[in-house]
């Protein structure tokens, strides 16, 4: 028996992939004043948070819950009188999970008693803790412990940190002795201050399972809880929380690197702390825990180790400082010297932290996480990841306040007080002279100006590393000129590096991880203000003895160099920083040449080498080289493993890198620097043969600059901030490459699919630098990643593919369209799928007796293509086809004309069944919502996983501004993540907020594929939602970067199977519908989606082609010639599609499905889905030079049980306050539009409030609504997240006490309003949550008090009175205006392309210097009109909140209007001039915009009059 129901890997499946999230908090008395009552508030926290943990596949076992608390020394001594307990904090208790095995056990216990004795201290007695097991689910029950208690009196230490490390001691001994010995216990906690009480558990099980903590002596000064929410339905009693000393919300993204580098460190410290008892403990981190616990193993044996709990927690989660303005010199000094010695633990991150005597909580630099708390005037202390669960009076509230990003929180209990962040950095900044040992000892290395290196035989070096004019002139050049990663259009239908004929680069074996739900991508761009590129060289100091000599390291703000600072670095005349060549000629075997580098990097490192240059820069061109990406990642592993990797810092001299992806990964693969010494020769010759103006300097400059933003945004997409954590990361996947190479090489790194081994990757390294050699002529290849070339590499749409579907579909002819299918089946192998064939076992059926084609084709879909990139005449034709046939086409995410929601008189619809709501949440209103069959949450596309979008000003056209709610000429943002899913508990909110915005529509969540998809796939079907969509990495018709193209994602079919085997391993794939798309083609395609797991299929890039595309992958130009991609009416004239063209495709692949179905003797698409066992790897594929290899067995791997959805989800929306208290009371007044108003009390769980009656008026009146304040509800307490979500105009919610994260989520016309309960000073509190009023469309909302972060993001039209907000207040805002009676936090007005703001600072300078000036420009507030209008909504303000603050405004008006700043963003200024002036000179508001959009942009004249 085990404490977990982990399967072992199979299939597709890894519990490796495994991910949490969660609710925490902690009760607290800040004077250090244990009582029970402090226990059982903590226990009633844990039962408020409930909406935020997670529940099994039986509904009933909790995915984990559990507190900790200070030892109730009080309790043990009355319950346990025969221990004779010595005095509190004298003693220490260890809380174990032990097997039912009584024997196991004994050995255990024996082995404990034994290593207590040997460490110098006293066994006083092991107790048996009381549990109840009757209460738990069967499944809990099965793997529930033996709890047993040892009591350990401390002897021969100095104070109690001595006895914390002599318990660490013997409990890491413990554990290493049993995985030894194979057996099994696990030990909660071992301390002398607190003991942690946690299982699998439901948060009310956590006090019915524990006996203890239901006795009235069980007392504590502080509860800290949590309550899990896991990716999975397999229990685990370890992986609740609490751990050791954190809980932890959040996850850490560069686990692979902080273990590998922790692997690196701890063989060399040296601990005045532990002496010699340090290799005792060795290795440090569990590898088997998860990501919290890891980050605790580390944090732990920080403190014990000497540093304080807020000094670590600092150490491991930096604040951002680099591009940090707001940050003192003192603070900066401090982060820089620890970031000398350790890399962050990045990521989305809120923990509470203890070891017992102080209690602290620190939020990670993006304030990802929520954290609110409370301070009350009885000296106590309640923060949590929302209000309202703990219940305290108003009147004993002292103030309310929120945890900043990259703030901390730290309750002193010995000496009864706060400290404040300030504080407590500043005196950790002050402890030593960090500013001094940083300038006495850290060396920056900066070229003066670049000057050419002359590269001899330039085009065959060029060539040797598969340079091709492509390469050159699309994207080098491109990079040179602008400083930006290139764009590129219609996703990659080229085959995998494996399925190639041609020769690859090692790279494209690689693809860029990215975050889908577990947790946030990062905008790099907008909040480049976290962001960091600082890259240190030279050997690192030692960790735990901070001196002087730690400092010496050489600085560089980017990990990119110049051949001039390599020139530089590997000159300096200093004993610290020698370097030696390690020269990467590949002349014997691959195995033989990787062991001659580890030799001559130890020979090096033993010279007191620290800077090891990898060089493919050979004097003799006929010698072929080493990969690159091997070379380093090797040496890198093989360094980690010696543990000499903190001894140098790897650099390579590189003629291969050249894209952005090449850098990412050399970096995530454990480079410290990369001179990529060809491209600068590149961009030479390109000057030379005037490809490229400019000086060389600079177009060397910004290439450099563009690579670095291009690693940033990688980054970024999985959510990183800085390079240093990036390092040795390993945020890839490897496709394609044997498990022997990635375990041997790239140790630890992701691969789903067994590949070519070592000796093949030497052969296609050899064969490309012997094509090179053997052509004869000066000129480089033309290249054809991007565009199909005659003699390039395959394409699956070229002309001839092209060319007869097009034709086929115009004339209706099957023929014809079974030419085309045959081309795209068989031509080549082009995507995974090829390799397969159908077995002969099968017994055949008659066609007649297959599923029909019509009912076929109501399982097909179209892709997501919004309008704005796609045309109108497109994006109907698109709708009209799939409503003719049953199928379901998607809006994308630009919102939708209402028009459209109607039937035409023709009897043709034009509504898409599926609506999209995208980070962006254009047009995303109550009304969009109600009309939808299907709401699609796009977590990701497969053109660019990780990444927002941007929609330039000239694709921005007036009927475009109209849908989305913008303004014409004026380019809009998709921020990266959506803001209101920044991990799976989010992601089940916004499931929950939509499905209570339209009961009757199937919520589906759109995922790409990735390693690890299926485990994101059983969360999301925990989280309630009916499809799960998986897409693969080729798809996408968007614009995006060329890197995320071709480097990101993995193709569908891996994604599907390994989603389809894990949530059947899960028990939840009977409750979901499986969809996929990414390329799909050909009836063929979909039977092998259908047989890999998928119900349900998607296609886009074909029905564009049968629309008329002809493939010029310019869209994202407004350039399309065939009026598919653009909206500039010239074009759209020319285009040729027809509804019946789409639906003669559709027709067409489901005949063709049929006819495979009868050969394979399926009758319905139901019966087989899953039937893998009728697929075969073919000869064809087995053959191949390098897919031969390949071992697709996890892809047909089956997994029994039901394999396709049978039973509905239930999120027990009867349940909701909407439908339990109010619907009934207003559905009179909604029919007849009658007045009512109508008060409640509301707490914390009561989520949604208002939405439901929203949809109901939303169906009956459209976007008029009804009129303003018919159905007003008024409530008292604290209102739950989403707080009035949608609610449409008619519709005023107001709240006295506060209100949680999401509030006015997408309001669409009500009113909202929260209120302070106690007029004064209780008006500056914090008291409404992150994220409110995202993506607004309209109404108004007046909040009396304070907000969180990320305050009206999206705001596309709603009016909005707030007295101060947090950090990144009105990103991205489009519309709409926000006056702020208040300070603002950093980062204000970011991406802000839309509306006004209008702020009322304490300090105007300070409140400049916080904006994000990039789009913005400020004004003082002169019309009279707009005077007048800011004030009328400070009146209105005054008369819903009684706000004194408005009050004070409104009685010294003239000096508000002196004080106040706008902002407004500077090209809408200029647009709304323009249109202004037009209007002026006569035109219609339609006219003046256009005429305005014309001149902005400068697109054709003709344009208006069409």
């Amino acid at each position: 028996m085990t404490f977990h129901q982990y399967p072992k890997a199979q299939g597709l499946y890894s519990p490796s992939f495994e991910h949490d999230a969660c609710g925490i908090g902690f009760y607290a008395n800040i004077k250090g004043h244990a009582s029970h009552e402090i226990v059982k508030n903590g226990l009633e926290m844990l039962c408020r948070l409930d909406h935020r943990a997670g529940r099994g596949g039986d509904g009933r076992t909790g995915d984990g819950a559990g507190l900790m608390v200070q030892i109730p020394d009080a309790f043990f001594k009355l319950n346990c009188p025969e221990f004779n307990l010595p005095k509190k904090g004298e003693y220490g208790v260890g809380q174990l999970f032990f097997t039912e095995d009584t024997r196991e056990r004994e050995s255990i216990e024996n082995k404990i008693n034994e290593l207590i004795e040997q460490e110098g201290q006293t066994l006083i007695g092991w107790r048996t803790a009381p549990t109840n097991k009757e209460i738990l689910s069967d499944i809990a029950k099965s793997t529930a412990p033996v709890v047993r208690q040892v009591f350990i009196k401390g002897e021969n230490v100095d104070d109690s940190l001595a006895f914390e490390r002599k318990l660490y001691l013997i409990r890491k001994q413990a554990e290493f002795w049993a995985q030894e010995n194979h057996m099994k216990f696990y030990c909660p906690s071992m301390s002398s201050q607190k003991m942690v009480f946690k299982g699998l558990l439901t948060p009310e099980e956590v006090s019915e399972f524990y006996i203890d903590l239901q006795d009235e002596s069980f007392i504590s000064a502080f509860a800290i809880v949590h309550s899990r929410y896991s990716t999975n339905t397999f229990p685990s009693w370890e992986r609740a929380h609490p751990n050791r000393y954190i809980v932890h919300n959040g996850e850490i993204n560069t686990l692979r690197g902080n273990i590998n580098w922790m692997t690196a460190r701890e063989q060399r410290f040296v601990s005045e702390a532990f002496g010699d008892d340090l290799k005792k403990l060795l290795p440090i981190i569990d590898n088997s825990g998860s990501d919290s616990s890891m980050l605790d193993n580390a944090f732990e044996f920080f403190v014990l180790a000497g540093r304080t709990p807020a000094h670590t927690a600092m150490m491991l989660i930096p604040e951002p400082w680099t591009e940090n303005p707001h940050i003192s010199e003192e603070k900066k000094a401090f982060y820089a010297y620890h970031a000398s010695m350790m890399e962050p633990w990045d990521g989305p991150t809120a923990i509470c932290f203890t070891d017992g005597k102080q209690i602290g909580s620190i939020l990670d630099r993006n304030g990802l996480r929520p954290a609110r708390y409370y301070v009350t005037k009885d000296d106590m202390i309640v923060f949590s990841s929302e209000v309202g669960v703990v219940d305290i009076e108003e009147e004993n509230v002292l103030y309310k306040e929120r945890l900043s990003p990259g703030r901390m929180l730290l309750i002193d209990l010995e000496q009864g007080k706060i400290v404040s962040d300030e504080e407590l950095k500043s005196e950790m900044a002050q402890a030593q002279p960090y500013a001094k040992w940083l300038e006495d000892n850290l060396v920056t290395v900066e070229a003066d100006k670049e000057t050419p290196k002359e590269i001899a035989e330039l085009t065959i070096r060029q060539k040797s590393f598969g340079y091709t004019f492509e390469d050159i002139q699309k994207y080098i050049v491109p990079v040179a000129e602008s400083g930006k990663d290139p764009i590129g259009s219609m996703g990659n239908d080229t085959p995998l590096a494996v399925l190639s004929d041609r020769p690859q680069s090692l790279f494209n074996y690689f693809k860029q991880l990215f975050a889908q739900v577990t947790n946030p991508p990062i905008d790099s761009i907008r909040e480049h203000i976290v962001t960091s590129t600082m890259t240190l060289l030279g050997a690192e100091g030692n960790l735990l003895h901070p001196d002087a000599q730690n400092a010496r390291r050489i600085f560089l703000e980017t990990p990119i160099l110049t051949d001039g600072e390599l020139k530089r670095i590997t000159s300096i005349h200093n004993k610290h920083f020698q370097h030696a060549v390690l020269a990467l000629q590949f002349e014997n075997s691959l195995e033989t040449e990787l062991q001659r580098l580890f030799d001559e990097a130890d020979a090096a490192i033993e010279r007191g080498i620290s800077l090891l240059v990898l060089s493919d820069e050979l004097d003799n061109v006929s010698t072929p080289t080493i990969p690159v990406l091997l070379a380093v990642s090797s040496l890198h592993q093989y360094l980690v493993r010696t543990g000499k990797r903190t001894l140098v810092s790897i650099i390579a001299n590189s003629g291969e890198a050249r894209e952005v992806h090449h850098f990412a990964a050399l970096v995530g693969f454990g480079a410290d620097a990369i001179n990529p010494y060809l491209v600068y020769a590149s961009i030479r010759g390109a000057i030379d043969g005037d490809h490229l103006k400019g000086s060389y300097h600079d177009a060397v400059r910004k290439y450099r600059k563009g690579i670095a933003d291009g690693v940033v945004k990688v980054m970024s997409k999985m959510g990183i901030s800085t390079v240093q954590s990036y390092r040795g990361a390993q945020i890839f996947e490897a496709v394609g490459i044997s498990k022997e190479v990635v375990d041997r090489y790239f140790t630890g790194t992701a691969s789903q699919i067994d590949g070519i081994d070592l000796e093949t990757i030497g052969v296609e390294a050899k064969r490309r630098h012997q094509i090179a050699l053997d052509s004869n002529n000066g000129l480089l290849e033309s290249g054809s990643d991007f565009q199909w070339r005659a003699n390039g590499e395959h394409h699956a749409f070229n002309p001839k593919t092209i060319h007869t579907l097009q034709t086929a579909t115009r004339r209706n002819d099957y023929g014809l369209y079974r030419m085309y299918a045959e081309m795209a089946n068989e031509e080549q192998l082009g995507f995974l799928r090829n390799m397969f064939e159908f077995n002969s076992t099968n017994q055949s059926i008659p066609l007649e007796e297959v599923e029909s084609v019509d009912s076929i084709v109501k399982r097909f879909k179209t892709g997501a293509m919004s309008f704005g990139s796609i045309s109108k005449e497109a994006h109907e034709t698109l709708a009209i086809a799939m409503n003719r046939i049953g199928g379901r086409s998607n809006s994308g995410e630009g919102g939708e004309d209402t028009a459209r929601f109607e039937i035409d008189e023709n009897g043709d619809n034009r509504n898409s069944a599926i609506k999209q709501i995208a980070s962006g949440r254009f047009g995303v209103k109550s009304h969009y919502l109600v009309n939808a069959k299907e709401l699609q949450i796009k977590m990701a596309q497969g053109a660019k996983p990780g990444e927002g979008g941007q929609l330039p000003g000239n694709k921005v056209y007036p009927w475009v501004a109209d849908v989305r709610g913008s303004t014409p000429g004026v380019g809009l943002i998709s921020p990266p993540p959506h803001h209101d899913i920044y991990s799976i508990e989010d992601l089940a909110e916004l499931i929950y907020d939509l499905k209570n915005a339209n009961r009757d529509a199937r919520i589906s969540v759109k995922l790409v594929a990735k390693a690890g998809v299926g485990t994101i796939a059983a969360g999301v079907a925990k989280g309630g939602a009916d499809v799960i969509v998986i897409s693969g990495y080729d798809g996408g018709t968007g614009a995006s970067p060329k890197t995320s193209i071709k480097h990101t994602g993995l193709p569908w079919e891996l994604g599907l199977a390994e989603a389809h085997q894990t949530l059947m391993l899960n028990g939840l794939r009977e409750r979901v519908t499986l969809e996929t798309d990414g390329k799909l083609m050909t009836g063929k395609d979909v039977v092998m989606a259908a047989l890999l797991g998928a119900e349900e299929y998607g296609f886009a890039t074909a029905p564009l082609i049968v629309l008329g595309c002809i493939m010029m992958r310019a869209c994202h130009l407004d350039t399309c010639p065939v009026g598919v991609a653009t909206q500039n009416p010239e074009l759209r004239a020319k285009f040729m599609g027809n509804a019946d063209h789409i639906v003669n495709y559709m027709h067409f692949v489901a005949e063709e499905m049929r006819e495979y179905m009868a050969k394979l003797g399926f009758r319905t698409v139901e019966e087989m889905v899953g039937r893998t066992d009728v697929l075969q790897v073919s000869e064809r594929a087995k053959t191949h030079w390098k897919a031969g290899q390949l071992d697709l067995s996890t892809l047909l791997y089956q997994v029994q049980g039901a394999r396709t959805k049978k039973t509905n989800q239930d999120l027990r929306i009867e349940d909701t306050f909407d439908l339990r208290e109010l619907l009934s009371k207003v559905e009179k007044s909604i029919k007849e539009k009658e007045s009512i108003e109508l008060e409640y009390a509301i707490n914390n769980t009561d989520r949604v409030v208002g939405t439901i009656i929203g949809s109901e008026i939303s169906k009956k009146y459209g976007e008029v609504g009804l009129k303003d304040d018919t159905i007003k509800l008024k409530f008292t307490g604290h209102a739950g997240q989403s707080f009035g979500a949608f609610v449409p105009k008619g519709m005023s919610l107001s709240c006295v006490g506060d209100v949680n994260d999401y509030f006015g989520k997408g309001l669409s016309g009500g009113k909202l309003v929260a209120i302070a309960p106690i007029k004064g000073e209780q008006e500056k509190n914090v008291i409404a949550g992150n994220v409110c009023l995202y993506g607004a469309t309209s109404g108004t909302a007046y909040i009396n008090g304070r907000a969180g972060e990320r305050f009206a993001v999206r705001n596309s039209g709603a009016n909005v009175v707030v007295e101060g907000i947090g950090d990144h207040g009105c990103e991205y805002m489009t519309g709409g205006r926000v006056v702020i009676l208040g300070d603002v936090g950093k980062n204000f007005a970011a991406g802000m392309s839309g509306g006004i703001a209008y702020v009322y600072p304490s300090d105007e300078a300070e409140f400049k210097e916080r904006c994000n000036t990039e789009m913005i420009e400020f004004e003082k507030l002169e019309d009279k009109n707009e005077i007048e209008a800011v004030r009328s909504m400070i009146i209105k303000h005054l008369e819903h909140t009684e706000s004194t603050i408005a009050l004070d405004v409104l009685a010294q008006w003239d000096e508000f209007v002196r004080k106040v700043v706008k902002v407004v963003p500077t090209d809408y200024k200029a647009m709304i001039d323009k249109i202004s002036y037009h209007k002026f000179l006569g035109l219609t508001e339609e006219t003046a915009a256009m005429q305005a959009f014309v001149e902005a942009t400068g697109v054709k004249e003709l344009a208006i009059s069409k």
